[in-house]
């Protein structure tokens, strides 16, 4: 018997390995094509493929984990390592998911009253006031960012520039992030973080070392009305600072009042040291 022989005894045929994986040809291919699950062994003159019995677990395991909607790539790295490191693997993809899964809820939630006309109802949580702001002087840095970056960019960057603020004579107001545009999952802004200094000559010149590169700058921000919404750090989270948003807006309509900037969010509080229920941060638009 020949060699090539021996390994078809040995060797499922496609068709009999997609029975006992209970999968079909077609998906046994893509996989391959993926480089999920390569044949043991694939004839070089017919073109067939031929399966290891012990591959049937891999091949149940990779279907599974497609019907979680996992990424490819990450299958890959579950399938690779050990049983035990895969389960990690799969525990933090998982807790990231229902992650999502919870917000994307709370957004249906909310379009959901969008659509069926009880904006006003939710916007009537939300208390609408104004409040003057004198000229200042602010550090700030500026960058192109999705929403689900902005968790992690805002405090990085208001905590960079708290620090450069401290060569500059200290802070003399709470900090700030203005949108020029929408920041969203398909629009990128700009953003820019803002904390007001005491000391416009140190400021510049701190951020003149840092150069053009880092995107800080100095900039003067003018006198403003504001009109804002007072937020908790719960409402903080989308969709609710959407509503905040959007409540602002329909007041400033209601009165007939012009926009005179971009929005923006004014962080007055210690977010670390805030719970869920505790005012922290006010959604706001510059008005005349």
């Amino acid at each position: 018997m020949t060699e090539d022989g021996l390994v078809r005894q040995e060797l499922l045929t496609i068709g009999a390995f997609a029975a006992r994986a209970r999968l079909s040809p077609k998906a046994l291919r893509l996989y391959d094509r993926l480089g999920l699950l390569a044949p043991a062994h694939v004839d070089e003159v017919s073109g067939y493929r031929y399966y290891r019995a012990d591959q049937v677990e891999r091949a149940r395991l990779v279907a599974l984990l497609r019907q979680l909607d996992m990424p490819l790539a990450r299958i890959a790295e579950v399938v690779e390592v050990g049983a035990a490191q895969g389960a990690v693997l799969l525990a933090t993809y998982w807790a990231d998911a229902e992650a999502r899964f919870a917000s994307q809820r709370t957004l249906a939630e909310y379009l959901r009253g969008r659509l069926s006309g009880r904006s006003t109802e939710m916007y009537g949580k939300f208390v609408i006031e104004t409040v003057d702001v004198p000229e200042r002087v602010v550090l700030t840095e500026k960058r192109h960012t999705l929403a689900d970056e902005l968790p992690v960019w805002i405090p990085a960057s208001l905590a960079r520039l708290e620090d450069g603020a401290r060569e500059c004579g200290g802070t003399t107001g709470s900090p700030f992030v203005v949108y020029y545009a929408e920041v969203s999952m398909e629009s990128d802004g700009p953003a820019e973080s803002c904390v007001p200094v005491a000391d416009e000559e140190a400021a510049r010149a701190w951020a003149e070392k840092r150069g053009r590169a880092s995107g800080i700058g100095v900039r003067v921000e003018p006198a403003r009305r504001l009109a804002y919404a007072r937020i908790t750090k719960a409402q903080v989270a989308h969709p609710q600072i959407i509503a905040a948003f959007e409540a602002v807006e329909a007041w400033i309509g209601e009165r007939g009042l012009s926009y005179d900037g971009p929005c923006r969010e004014v962080y007055f509080a210690d977010w670390d040291a805030a719970g869920p229920e505790d005012a922290v941060c006010d959604v706001a638009f510059p008005v005349r």
